[in-house]
């Protein structure tokens, strides 16, 4: 069974509904949830931010913290999380932010740099990658990550 098949399966069970908010994976993540029969039980809505401006302006991301520390950072990931299932008044969210590359990679934070952060109940955790691949192979494997990142906090 696919992680996406998986996921909604145990948010429909857990009677949770599920946010999206996406910077480099620009609504795959979202995709790959509503291509899951039942999907709509549980998927309530989806912000692609790809913008420091949307981020904000969305999503609540302090300006500070984008200036202080960049649109790819776990304090970036944690807010796009926490403020997407705040608009979007649901019990989970899955946030994404990186750089798929192939340029815009720095030595401080390369290509393939992906944070993940999910919001379940108001408590988030937060993931760091280095990721390999093709601009496209980096956003799939991140859409894999945040599924992943999903299923254990689902679990607990």
């Amino acid at each position: 069974m696919s992680l996406e098949v998986r996921a909604v399966r145990a948010l429909v069970e857990r009677g949770c509904d599920i946010t999206t908010a996406e910077s480099c994976t620009g609504g795959l993540v979202a995709a790959a949830l509503i291509d899951v029969p039942g999907a709509s039980k549980v998927y309530k809505e989806g912000y692609i931010t790809y913008s420091n401006e949307a981020k904000h302006k969305l999503l609540g991301v302090e300006e500070e913290t984008l200036k202080e520390h960049g649109a790819v950072s776990p304090q970036t990931a944690r807010q796009m999380a926490e403020g997407a299932a705040r608009a979007a008044g649901a019990g989970a969210a899955l946030a994404v932010t990186g750089i798929a590359g192939p340029c815009g990679g720095t030595e401080e934070k390369p290509v393939g740099l992906v944070y993940i952060a999910c919001c379940l109940d108001g408590e988030t955790r937060v993931e760091k990658h280095l990721l390999e691949g093709s601009r496209l192979e980096i956003r799939q494997a991140s859409v894999q990550k945040a599924l992943e990142l999903l299923l254990t906090c689902l679990k607990g």
